[in-house]
């Protein structure tokens, strides 16, 4: 996407403040494009002090941000350990083909016990792997280290060659084996650049394999088993405080028992931090609870390696035994609990302990004598039975206080950013005074400028805010604009807010279970979202403590909830009937008893509508979003009746209002999130957030009578004649946000401004007396709200400028859809 044409326009107060800037720029062609605001700046006050820690990453393996991204291993299902437990299309083979004899073998034969399959190669055989995304990517000039662990009863040769479809990709080695397992190595130099190559072992005899590896040379800082290097450095780049890892839903879904013979090697299994650590060819393997394997090649002394490598605090999260991400399982198993109690401390040990330790002498023999220095750690991701989560982190809690007093334990609010999961969790949280609570939410745009005021009110004597997971739900420049705005909120109330993540962090582009991310890539490339570019001026530009500041707020006038109404259901047939939708003053609207046909609805969903005895029914279980909408997108003050029957699938069923088209409406989901919770939410240009949620099921083949009233901006919901709850959505999304923050080290004031709207933002800037240079360094990021950063285009891309018109007071004029922040000098 083309950038935006409206560009930067500034004007002084004064002759001494007049613009000078690197560049010329036009004016706003028409006086209807400036909207005037004001800043004023109260330098003698004291703000909230910023941690260096504020603003960190999470890594967390979704979308293949491991093995086959920042894992810098070539070679895919290097063990020949995929599983249908990982994904219901793997086989052990998956990501080779077989020329020959071979077959994967899982007998005593195997190189150790936490290994468990190995390839029984024919003689003449070969096996071709084809890596990740088009294949193995190798640039010329380059050194790749290749490694296998074989044995063969008699003496043979292996012989190991790169190609791709036009030929030869490097010169081939030739490994000789004999006798029991030992590990095999060779060095290939790149002739040419591919990103289509593939890797062949070919055995002359017979001969076992296991482990077949391939690593580029340059791995980030020259680690052996190290990390893509260009996916390092984009997130070194960013500054983190801290690196918030594994996860995540795979940290506390599946089983909570351990790899071993006692579990009949469970494949299905939460994060367990002593699975990922030691050789890799010992470290066991698990299914991803994003559908796909993890070989936990990158483990848990990579993660602090890297941590310590950009100079950021780990933060690892472990599971509470209570399981999330819709699992919403509580393990009632003692002595199970409290071996994961003592893996945590053992954990702690493994990071900080002596290197006369048990764990610390293991991390030793890994290369790391020196301690980790590991300050938090986190129990629990996003459960949704908070008293039974809460239970078992207080017995967490305080083996871990008993052992390591000086440790934060983090503890958590659940999925979402309200309703009664997250009020109860906090409620336990405060009772319990906890030190740190982990807050994650995905929601759309407009929540985003509705909400940056939310910490504003949280008791300044509670426990502290970990922003862990948040994202608005796209990479479009706007929506990196509503996260910049929002962040304005989060330094405001530093003190609060202690920790804050984006997420998730990676994507590779051919295996997406998530969306939006931060940093995108394929086996050859990899560029920053727009959300990136934010996130990197925030993180980059930080400052040491609030400088308190106010600002004008933009003039709107809000009317009421005005739509057209909607049913819908999501992987779930449901049947409607008596739908009347009546006026405040009692007039009808509409009224359908489906005794015809449905020519007053328009079907804009997914899914299968049609009349069956009197009824509505959309009929495709698998089905989701499946909308059809009646009616005026004029109506407003209105009350809308019908009766909703689930006949069978995963959830339950969708009344909508406010519906104005596919993108922008309002509906009440009862019975979502796998049939655990009802809520109502909003849609925004395709955006969802939720305005309030309540547990609650759908039975099957109960008719249940639902109403929506809707007055102004008000609306009241009934379920079968009983209030469910009523919200006001009133609260503006206001486009320009700012804060004032100062650098300790070079007294800086950096003055930060997010104008997330079509016009510019022409503001008087008052700095409250500060002494201050008359040149400012500035940091622009604007773009049409829809452009999208791309491998092969970044129209949201940061521009630098010196402005010298700075005063203290001046007028400055913030682009139409900008985020700008100014670096101005103490004088």
């Amino acid at each position: 996407m083309s950038r935006s044409t409206r560009t930067r326009w500034r004007l002084g107060l004064t002759a001494t403040a007049f613009l000078v800037a690197a560049a010329s720029v036009p004016a706003p062609a028409h006086a209807e494009d400036v909207t005037d605001y004001a800043i004023t700046v109260d330098p003698s006050a004291k703000g909230a002090k910023i941690d260096d820690t504020m603003y960190g990453v999470f890594f967390e393996d979704i979308n293949r941000a491991a093995d086959g991204g920042l894992y810098a291993e070539l070679v895919q299902n290097r063990s020949f350990e995929y599983s249908t437990a990982d994904n219901r299309a793997y086989t052990p083979l998956t990501s080779w083909a077989v020329d020959g004899t071979a077959q994967v073998v899982n007998d005593a034969g195997r190189l150790n016990e936490r290994n468990r399959n190995y390839l029984s190669l024919g003689a003449g055989a070969a096996v071709t792997n084809a890596g990740y995304n088009t294949g193995v990517r190798v640039e010329e000039g380059k050194k790749y280290d290749f490694s296998v662990w074989a044995r063969a009863e008699s003496r043979t040769a292996l012989t190991v060659t790169l190609q791709d479809a036009d030929g030869t990709l490097a010169k081939a080695r030739q490994v000789v084996v004999k006798g029991g397992w030992a590990k095999y190595r060779a060095t290939f130099t790149a002739t040419r650049t591919s990103s289509d190559g593939r890797l062949t072992v070919a055995s002359a005899g017979a001969a076992a394999l296991d482990e077949v590896s391939l690593f580029p040379r340059d791995t980030y800082k020259g680690h052996r088993n190290g990390l893509r290097k260009d996916l390092a450095e984009k997130i070194a780049a960013l500054k983190p405080g801290f690196v918030r890892f594994p996860g995540g839903c795979l940290v506390n879904t599946g089983s909570m028992q351990d790899y071993s013979e006692a579990s009949n090697w469970e494949r299905k299994r939460s994060y367990q931090w002593k699975d990922t650590i030691g050789p890799v060819e010992t470290r066991a393997t698990n299914s991803n609870f994003w559908g796909y394997n993890q070989s936990y090649g990158l483990g848990y002394y990579e993660y602090f390696q890297f941590s310590e490598d950009i100079g950021a605090m780990p933060l690892p999260v472990v599971p509470a035994l209570v399981t999330g991400c819709g699992q919403n399982r509580a393990t009632d198993d003692e002595a199970l609990l409290q071996r994961h109690i003592q893996d945590t401390l053992d954990l702690i040990e493994f990071a900080n302990g002596p290197v006369t330790s048990e764990w610390g002498k293991k991390r030793a023999r890994m290369g790391h004598p020196k301690p980790f220095h590991l300050t938090h750690l986190g129990v629990g991701n996003e459960e949704n039975l908070p008293n039974e989560f809460f239970a078992r982190f207080q017995k967490f809690r305080a083996a871990i206080e008993a052992k390591y007093p000086d440790i934060k334990v983090i503890s958590n609010s659940g999925p979402d950013d309200t309703g009664t999961t997250f009020d109860t969790a906090w409620k336990l949280n405060r009772e319990g005074r906890v030190d740190m609570v982990d807050e994650h939410y995905y929601n759309s745009p407009q929540w985003f400028l509705q909400n940056n005021d939310r910490y504003d009110s949280y008791d300044r004597g509670g426990p502290k805010v970990f922003l862990g997971e948040y994202a608005s739900q796209g990479n479009a420049f706007k929506n990196a604009l509503s996260e910049a705005a929002f962040m304005t909120g989060l330094e405001r109330n530093a003190d609060i807010v202690k920790l804050a993540s984006y997420a998730p962090l990676l994507a590779n582009e051919d295996y997406v279970q998530w969306s939006p991310d931060m940093i995108w890539f394929n086996n050859h490339a990899s560029w920053n979202s727009a959300n990136y570019e934010t996130q990197k001026l925030f993180m980059n530009n930080v400052g040491d403590r609030v400088v308190p500041s106010t600002a004008t707020g933009t003039p709107a006038l809000t009317g009421p909830i005005s739509g057209a109404v909607g049913l819908s259901t999501w992987a779930t047939t449901a049947a409607y009937d008596d739908v009347k939708v009546t006026a405040a003053d009692g007039t009808s609207l509409l009224t359908d008893d489906f005794s015809g046909d449905a020519s007053k609805w328009t079907h804009t969903g997914k899914g299968s509508w049609s009349i069956q005895d009197g009824q509505y029914v959309q009929t495709d279980v698998a089905a989701e979003n499946t909308m059809v909408s009646a009616g005026d997108t004029a109506w407003h003050d209105y009350d809308v009746k019908v009766k909703a029957t689930k006949k069978a699938g995963k959830e339950g069923f969708l009344v909508a209002f406010g519906v104005k088209d596919t993108g922008n409406f309002y509906w009440w989901n009862l019975g979502g999130w796998n049939n655990t919770t009802s809520a109502v939410e909003q849609a925004v240009d395709g955006g969802k957030s939720s305005l309030m949620s309540k547990p609650g099921t759908i039975e099957t083949g109960r008719a249940y009578d639902l109403e929506v009233k809707v007055r102004g901006r008000q609306v009241t919901l009934l379920l079968d004649g009983q209030e469910w709850g009523s919200f006001t959505d009133d609260k503006p999304a206001e486009p320009f946000r700012q804060v004032v923050t100062r650098d300790a080290k070079t007294g800086d004031l950096i003055v930060k401004v997010v104008n997330a709207q079509s016009v510019a933002a022409r503001t008087a800037i008052d700095l409250g007396g500060a002494k201050v240079r008359a040149k400012a360094r500035v940091t622009t990021l604007a773009a049409a709200p829809d452009a999208v950063n791309t491998e092969t285009a970044t129209p949201v891309a940061p521009v630098t400028s010196t402005f010298r018109g700075v005063a203290k007071e001046f007028s400055y004029t913030f682009p139409a859809n900008s985020v700008t922040f100014l670096r101005i000098k103490k004088r």
